[in-house]
């Protein structure tokens, strides 16, 4: 019975720090996977002649080729990434709102 209770108070302790370390993860991930979005679309619209006010789309095979695996990267929080708008902004996840941002 003792271990039984031993046990209990080691998961109740565990199990939000396992959560919290779970969703930083997932965060820290997804802030790397935006980076590496806008850094290969800069490349692209360099190498493309593009101006910051010219639009992009993600879905873009020219762009997409830039990418390993010519596929973007997965928000492991069940994100969706959106292109900023223009090459000026920054690419965005639906997640923004649990501080998956640049």
């Amino acid at each position: 019975m003792i271990v039984v209770a031993i046990i209990g108070i080691i998961a109740a302790v565990s199990i939000p720090n396992y959560m919290k370390a779970r969703d930083t993860s997932q965060k820290n991930t997804c802030i790397n996977n935006l980076r590496t979005i806008d850094r290969l679309t800069q490349q692209w619209a360099f190498e493309n002649n593009k101006v910051s006010t010219d639009t992009y789309s993600l879905t873009d095979p020219s762009l997409l080729a830039h990418f390993k695996g010519s596929t973007l990267p997965i928000c492991p929080g069940d994100g969706v990434y959106t292109p900023g708008g223009t090459l000026s902004d920054e690419p965005t996840c639906s997640k923004s709102s649990l501080g998956h941002t640049l």
